[in-house]
């Protein structure tokens, strides 16, 4: 009897060992994540910005593995859209959530685009001829294709607002032309001579027969009357040499009244080789 009274007790102890361990083993277990199986995949498109130096580009990205989901852009604030604008050129990343705290990311490049990719800018120039030795005339620039134009006259100008040149002498030159987006176009343009007029023909003549077998290249004085610009230059020093003091010309008679008048009324037009 006392055996038999022995084991049962041991039944018992070990029956309440097993309990107690089965019970203890189901209460330490972590409850499972709600993320377990779940994979969330980023995509979507970057479109580049306008041009160096603007902050116009986006980033559009979808998120899918599971619903409800949130963006946020480099760990910012989170949005229910996946679009992102006015970003620089750069790399971002792009984190989707769900409500359960499930996540993904993705990572996009915005560059900087060609402002000028699609632009056809025409650059034309009407243009008035000038006098050969007084630079007058003008180059009036006509663009199109773009907006908000700046203007400058040959590579080494600056450019101006107006697209007006003035005081262009005779010789070729390029136009360019500039939108506000920095598209630069060009073309090349020539500015005529006007011909000689009719003042400074006679005053021509007159010179070359009077003074320019002294004023010639290579005299002492350094003044050289066989070039017609020459003599619109020094049309001061004509005046006062051979009209008002009647020191011209040398070694001969002075200028006649009427050849006087030749000199003064062509420098009183303007003394211009053109008239």
């Amino acid at each position: 009897m006392y055996t038999r009274l022995l084991r049962s007790r041991l039944l018992g102890c070990l029956f309440v060992i097993t309990l107690f361990m089965a019970c203890s083993k189901s209460g330490t277990d972590a409850p499972m994540s709600p993320c377990t199986g779940i994979t969330i995949s980023v995509n979507g498109t970057a479109t580049n910005t306008s041009g160096a130096g603007n902050s116009d580009g986006s980033i559009t990205a979808t998120a899918s593995g599971a619903t409800g989901f949130t963006f946020s852009l480099n760990g910012g604030t989170a949005q229910s859209s996946g679009t992102f604008n006015n970003l620089a050129a750069g790399s971002y990343t792009i984190t989707a959530k769900t409500s359960q705290g499930c996540s993904g990311t993705g990572t996009f490049t915005v560059t900087n685009g060609d402002a000028c990719a699609g632009k056809t800018i025409t650059v034309g120039a009407k243009i008035t001829n000038s006098d050969k030795c007084s630079p007058s005339g003008t180059i009036k620039v006509e663009v199109t294709g773009s907006t908000g134009f700046t203007y400058r006259l040959n590579a080494s100008g600056a450019y101006q607002a107006e697209d007006l040149f003035n005081n262009v002498g005779p010789g070729n030159y390029t136009v360019y032309a500039k939108d506000g987006a920095g598209c630069e176009k060009s073309t090349t343009v020539t500015v005529g001579s006007l011909d000689n007029g009719p003042l400074f023909t006679a005053v021509k003549s007159l010179i070359n027969a009077k003074c320019a077998t002294c004023h010639v290249a290579g005299h002492s004085s350094g003044i050289n009357f066989t070039v017609e610009c020459t003599i619109v230059e020094k049309k001061s020093n004509i005046r006062a040499a051979a009209v008002d003091s009647e020191k011209m010309p040398q070694g001969g008679p002075a200028l006649t009244a009427a050849e006087k008048k030749t000199i003064t009324d062509w420098i009183d037009a303007g003394g211009k080789s053109s008239d």
